[in-house]
Parts: C-alpha cells; structure tokens; sequence
C-alpha cells in the first residue's frame, strides 16, 4: 500500500499544480473520521478554493474527475466520492491494501525507517546529578530519551546519547559532608544530626542510608568503578576530598546499575567541572563581553538577554564572583554546537523551563553562528507511584523517594517503560504498580505483547517457512477485519515520523494498543489455520506483518516482544 500511495500522492500534485502552480507540494492524504466514508480522504478543493475565487464543491468535483483519469488512480483506486462542501474521500481497491503485507515481510525489522541521513543530533537526557540513586522521575527522563534517540535513528538521523552532570557545584559538598558525618559515626536522628528547618544548613545533608554504605565502603578502602571513572578511598575519616571523589564515583556506579537494569546506554558522559577546567565558561563569558551583551551593575556582570525575548536581564556572574548556573550551560550548548551537532534535544524536568530563555539568549548573544531555538526542549513532569490505592513515596534506598530500581524490581523493565511512556511528558503521570502486575487487557503492555506472543504461537503451530509467506496470494483478505488490520499496518511508517518530529513516543504506544486490539479482532473473526492453502497462507502472512510491525514498534520504546506469554 505504500507504494500505491506514493503513486496516488505523486498524481494527486500533479493535478493540484495543474489548478494552481506550487499548490501540488502541499499534497497530502488524510485518514477519514469515519472509517466508513472511505480509506483516504482529500481536503485540497477546500483549501484552494478561496484562492482561486470557486465554488469548493465544484472545484472537488473538478478535482475528482481528473484524478479518476489518471493511470495511479485507475490502477489502485475503486471510487472516489465527494461528501459535504469539498471532501474527498477515496476507496482502495483491495489489493492496494494487500499490498502492505508484502512490504512489511521484505522490509522486516527496517519497516517503517528511513534512509540514513548525513546529520548528526545530540540527544541529552537522565543528566541526574551524582548525588543519590535515580528516582523515578529520572526513569521517565531515561524511558523518554531513549525513545526519542531510536525515534530519530528511525528517520534516518545519526544519534549521540549523552548524560551529563554536575560534579562541580553546592550538591557535591553537601553529599560529602553527609558522608563525612557518616563516616564520623553520625546518623539521622542523633542529636548532633541537622533536622531544624529553619536552619539552612539543616538541609545540607542527605539521609538515606546509601549515604551509610558509601561511608562503610570508604573506610573499607574499597576501590569503585563506573562507566567514566575509577577511584580507590584512602580510608581516612579526615581526607574529605578523597571522600567527595569517592562518594561520586560510588554513586555513578550506582547509576550505571539503575541505567543498566533499564537498558539504558550512553555514548558520552560530560562532567561540568570539566568546562571550568578546560576555559570554556570564561571562553563563553568573553564571547558575551566582546558582542557588546553584558553590563556591571551592582557588582554583578548580567546578561542583556532582554533583548532575546527574556522577561528580564539575568545575572551572570555573582558578586563573589562565582557564577549562576546557566551560564555553564550557554558553554556547554556552545560547546555541542563546535562539536558538529546541529540539532541538540534536552530531556529535563518541567522544573527547568526557566532556564530555557536565558540559554537560548546567551547563545544567540554570544554571536558563533548557532540559530534561534537551539537546542530543542522536551520538558516532563513527575511521577507518582501508587500500590494498593495509596501513593508510595519513599524508599529505603534512598531515604526519600522511589528509586528507579525500585520500580523495575516491583514489576519489571518492560512495564516500567511502556507506563512511563504511554502519556504525554508535560502530563503528570500516576503509575500503578497493581496494574502494571497485572495479566490483563486492562494492562497495555501486557495487551500489546500478548498479541504479538499470540501470533508468535499460531506461526509455530503452522509451522512452515515464514519466507514462503513472502509469495502468498493475498486476495483471500477482504473481511472488514482484515482491511482494518492492513490500513493500519501502512499507517506505521508515517505514525513513526510524525511521533519523531514532535518528540512524541507516547503516539507509539498508542498505535500499537490499537494495532493490537485490530489484531485480537481480527483473530477472533477469522480462524488462520484453514484448510483451503491458499487462504491459510494469506491469512499467515497478515498475521506474520502484523507481528513484524509489533516487534519493530516495541524496540523503539525499548520493550521486548516475547514469543510466549
């Protein structure tokens, strides 16, 4: 079917540019509200019709009769109608539809992807800082990157995963005066221990008692490791900055064990501390100076970023001299850009969408090239765990909260991903841990899966080569639950393109609970194994697409397809 549809598409601007030149590159096929009006519709007789002073109904009719005289129209269409003050709606033949079927089983898990393209996008995400174990929100975080990297690899695009996070900043110190009191034999609840808060430094402490464990393990002198570092402890209760780097490197490999329970991988790790080292954050503050954008005042240095659309000018550099926190930030988007990247997407938290104007103006103020709206923004909110009707809302972990492990060990990855994606980022999202559990329609990934572990199980009771299903005779698949299931199947690689440029991967998880409900339909309508070959072999191989289409749609969430449930 897809080819087909280029054909039509193809015909279809080449009659619209007949009425108005330039008007065929706006050519497009929409899917009719009512699955009864038709398999496609076309709504350009209404949107031309101002323009060229008609009457929209006549100019459909117009429209109509030199589509029908066109060879793509003649060869896969069965009727067009005209319907209300202009629509089109159009009829497939039958073996249009059944075409998609042989396109799924050549193309296999490459259906729906695109040609490789030349450029290159960065993709930053989880960027949590090393001062606890992930939470879940940081798994949504994690669950929508990864999502949105296979997403764009899809389309073709080269994908760079990257985490970075802050080893330089306040948190660090308070983690290693948590560990530092730990290590002296402190605890939470000690009288000696900070709890007034009305004392800010009160909250300078961290309670958990993976704060106890790294304490246990330094004075052990234990070595750790993770992904991008390795740091053995000296033991000393008095050598702090030994204790700091060891506490950050206790906790990355930590959260090298969240990440890996979630199947989650990074092709870069970028430390802040390392743009203060190397002078890229005095590089960018002088970039800021020399364009003429940044003032003293009040012994401060502020950025005019005013002039960028800000509601209001922001300080750069304090009057202690050290600087705000977006101002590594302008360095290190400068640095993604002189790195060759020029498309960047941030996951963060909805708690970050103040910092999203003043980025974008020191970018723009420091004046190397970058365009407006760089980088590009996906912002989420929170995530709330409920178990048995009531919200869970800490750990014993992590003192405070539900870890992501926490979430992966109550039911498993697969669900954990599937839930954290099956809504919009900017929605909250309350995960049930009860369903999730559960072995039921009511559970969409359990739904999703069975069907593909369904189809799995019919294929093994056929039995044959799942390669002869390539030269099946395909005309047997004419029931209304057929068609439906094969319109749907061709609505996947466009689904995986429009989801990738709007960042959306929750429209996957909608597309496949209702691949999967059209699948169960259609299984329940229509017995596969018959004993007429030709309608068996049919029928097989609409199942196997159907599974084919499952599998690949499920690896971008990063969720298995289980072959047995």
């Amino acid at each position: 079917m897809l080819s087909a549809k280029q054909h039509l598409l193809a015909a279809l601007a080449a009659e619209l540019d007949k009425l108005q030149p330039g008007a065929g590159a706006r050519a497009a096929f929409e899917s009719p509200k009512v699955a009864a009006h038709g398999d496609l519709a076309c709504t350009a007789a209404m949107q031309l019709a101002k323009a060229l002073k008609q009457n929209p109904r006549q100019l459909g009719e117009a429209l109509r009769e030199a589509l029908l005289a066109t060879p793509a129209f003649q060869q896969w269409v069965d009727a067009i109608e005209l319907a209300g003050p202009g629509f089109i709606n159009i009829r497939l033949k039958d073996a249009a539809k059944q075409a998609v079927v042989h396109e799924v089983l050549q193309a296999g898990a490459d259906f729906g992807s695109q040609p490789a393209q030349a450029n290159k996008v960065l993709v930053e995400f989880v960027s949590a800082n090393p001062t606890g174990p992930l939470h879940v929100g940081h798994g949504r975080q994690a669950a929508l990157g990864d999502a949105i990297c296979n997403l764009l690899a899809t389309q073709g695009q080269q994908v760079y995963r990257e985490f970075y996070y802050n080893d330089a900043g306040v948190q660090i110190g308070t983690l290693a005066k948590s560990t530092h009191m730990r290590a002296m034999g402190v605890k939470p609840g000690d009288a000696s221990w900070p709890t007034d808060p009305e004392n800010p430094e009160s909250k300078a402490f961290y309670n958990g008692d993976y704060i106890q464990d790294i304490a246990n393990d330094f004075l052990a002198q234990k070595t750790v490791k993770s992904d991008d570092r390795e740091f053995t402890a000296s033991g000393d209760v008095n050598d702090l900055d030994g204790m700091r780097q060891f506490a950050v490197a206790y906790l990355r490999h930590e959260q090298d064990l969240d990440l890996k329970a979630f199947d989650v991988k990074f092709d870069n790790y970028y430390l802040e501390s390392s743009l203060y080292t190397s002078g890229k954050v005095d590089a960018a503050v002088q970039k800021l100076k020399d364009a003429g954008k940044t003032y003293e005042q009040d012994g401060a240095l502020w950025l005019k970023s005013t002039d960028y659309g800000d509601d209001k000018d922001r300080v750069m550099r304090k009057g202690d001299g050290t600087f705000t926190y977006f101002v590594p930030d302008v360095a290190y988007h400068i640095a993604k850009w002189e790195r060759g990247f020029s498309r960047v997407v941030n996951i963060q938290g909805t708690d970050h969408h103040g910092t999203i104007a003043r980025v974008r103006a020191g970018l723009q103020a420091a004046n190397v090239g970058i365009p407006e709206g760089y980088p590009d923004y996906v912002l989420h909110t929170m995530v709330r765990v409920m178990r048995g009707g009531e919200e869970v809302k800490i750990s014993k972990r992590a003192g405070s909260y539900v870890t992501l492990r926490d979430l992966i060990e109550w039911t498993s990855k697969d669900a954990v991903r599937f839930f954290l994606l099956s809504r919009k980022p900017d929605t909250e999202y309350i995960f049930d841990i009860d369903l999730a559990l559960a072995q039921n329609n009511d559970n969409p990934v359990y739904y999703v899966q069975y069907a593909h572990a369904r189809i799995c199980s019919v294929l093994a009771a056929w039995g044959g080569d799942k390669a002869s299903l390539n030269a099946a005779n395909l005309s047997a698949l004419q029931s209304p639950q057929a068609q439906a299931l094969m319109l749907a199947l061709a609505k996947y690689p466009e689904m995986l393109t429009s989801a990738a440029n709007d960042f959306a991967p929750h429209d996957v998880t909608f597309y496949l609970r209702d691949l999967a409900s059209l699948y169960h339909s259609y299984y329940d309508a229509e017995r596969i194994l018959v004993d007429d070959e030709a309608v068996k072999l049919a029928r097989l191989a609409l199942v196997a697409a159907t599974a084919q289409v499952l599998h690949n749609g499920l690896k971008v969430l990063g969720v298995s397809a289980p072959i047995k449930m």
